[in-house]
Formats: structure tokens, C-alpha cells, sequence
């Protein structure tokens, strides 16, 4: 079980966090949120008054931030100094801050080794944007999940529809993820991008347990 990894990948909103938290209850393993801990940093700076495309500004704080991450009855925390803002970091303005601040070698080098650490003692399920091509190139599985700009648009307003938090019309998403699919995919730091050893699935009209009974029978063939 110990030896168990597996990195799934993908754009903004084609349903990675969710399948990867179902394909870790079912496997009984840790679920590793990587996106959260860039949300954090994010939030970090949008306290502080930062511009989150101020590199240097973002760099200078990230000696004395405090990131961690916890679990309780399998469900995963994140704390930033030492608060847990699991819900704070789910705004719009958080979403679009992570994009950025994730894009600077500094906010990466730091995360990126937390992620390692807690990989490297725990059979995991980790997302992400370069998961498999970076955190974990030595994965036993690798997925990275797509999905059209619309039909992630769609699930973003219904979700924040649902929340009570809904502050943009579907077009206003719709740009929105396409704006943050171009910085992922084109900055110079760890960007977005498909391992070569990785499945591709796209999961455009596709329901979740659809897609996590696809990559459950996969697992099952690489790990038994």
C-alpha cells in the first residue's frame, strides 16, 4: 500500500480534486489537495494587500509563511499560520491569485518539497498541474484529466451558484478559465503539461463516478 501513487493532472475545474478525493476514500489512502497550498499563498498575499503578479513582493514572503496540511476522519485541512482556511481559500479572487503566485520558482520550490515530504511517508493521491511531471515523476499512475472551457465553466457557476457565492456570469467564467489555462500552460516555471506516460481522459459529458470507476480499474491493474 505504501508504494501506492498516483498523480492526476489537468486544467482548471475538469474535476481533478473531486476524482482524486473519491479515488483515495475508495483506496483508503491520503488525498493530497496541491492546489490548496498554492490558495493559501494566495490568500497569504490578498491579506497583506499584495498584488499577487508581484513577484517580488510574493517572494519576500515566503520565508515566514506557514503552511501545513491535516486530516481529520480523512477529509484534508489547510492551515495557513497556523488558521484554517479550507473555506476562505475558495473564492474567485483566491482561484485567480494561486494561478499567478504559482507561477514564481520561489512559491513552487517551497510547496513542491512539502509535497514530496508528506508523498514520501504516506501512500497518496495528489493533483495538480505537474504532478506527474514534476512532484511526482516517479508516479505508478499518472491521469490527467480534461474537459472543454464551457463545461468547466458550466460546474464552476453551478457550484458557486449552490454556495451562495455566484459574483460572475457563465461568459465572465468561460474567460476566466481560458485566462487562467493560458498562464498554467505557459509560464516558465513547472507548467501545465500532460506527462508522456500519462492517460489522457476527457471528461466533457462524463459523470464522476464515471470517471472514477475508469481510473479505480486502472489502479487495480497497475498496483493489484
Amino acid at each position: 500500500m505504501k508504494d501506492i501513487r498516483i498523480a492526476i493532472d489537468g486544467p482548471s475545474g475538469a474535476g481533478k480534486s473531486t476524482v482524486a478525493r473519491r479515488i483515495a476514500e475508495e483506496l483508503g489512502i491520503i488525498y493530497l489537495d496541491t492546489g490548496a497550498m498554492y490558495r493559501a499563498v494566495a490568500l497569504k498575499a490578498i491579506r497583506l494587500g499584495i498584488d499577487t503578479k508581484d513577484h517580488e513582493s510574493i517572494s519576500r514572503i515566503m520565508p515566514d509563511i506557514d503552511i501545513s496540511v491535516g486530516y481529520h476522519n480523512g477529509i484534508q485541512s489547510i492551515y495557513l499560520d497556523g488558521e484554517d482556511v479550507s473555506s476562505a481559500i475558495r473564492t474567485n479572487e483566491v482561484s485567480m491569485g494561486a494561478s499567478n503566485v504559482s507561477a514564481f520558482p520561489e512559491v513552487r520550490t517551497r510547496l513542491v518539497a512539502l509535497q514530496q515530504e508528506i508523498a514520501s511517508d504516506n501512500p497518496v493521491v495528489m493533483d495538480g498541474r505537474d504532478i506527474g511531471t514534476k512532484v511526482l515523476p516517479d508516479a505508478g499512475l499518472k491521469i490527467f484529466l480534461t474537459a472543454s472551457a464551457e463545461e468547466r465553466a458550466r460546474r464552476r457557476y453551478l457550484e458557486l451558484q449552490e454556495k451562495g457565492l455566484l459574483d460572475k456570469t457563465f461568459d465572465e467564467l468561460v474567460a476566466e478559465i481560458e485566462e487562467r489555462d493560458h498562464n498554467d500552460s505557459t509560464r516558465e516555471h513547472s507548467p501545465l503539461k500532460k506527462a508522456e506516460d500519462a492517460v489522457v481522459i476527457d471528461t466533457t459529458g462524463k459523470t464522476i463516478d464515471e470517471v472514477v470507476a475508469i481510473i479505480m480499474g486502472m489502479a487495480e491493474k497497475r498496483f493489484g
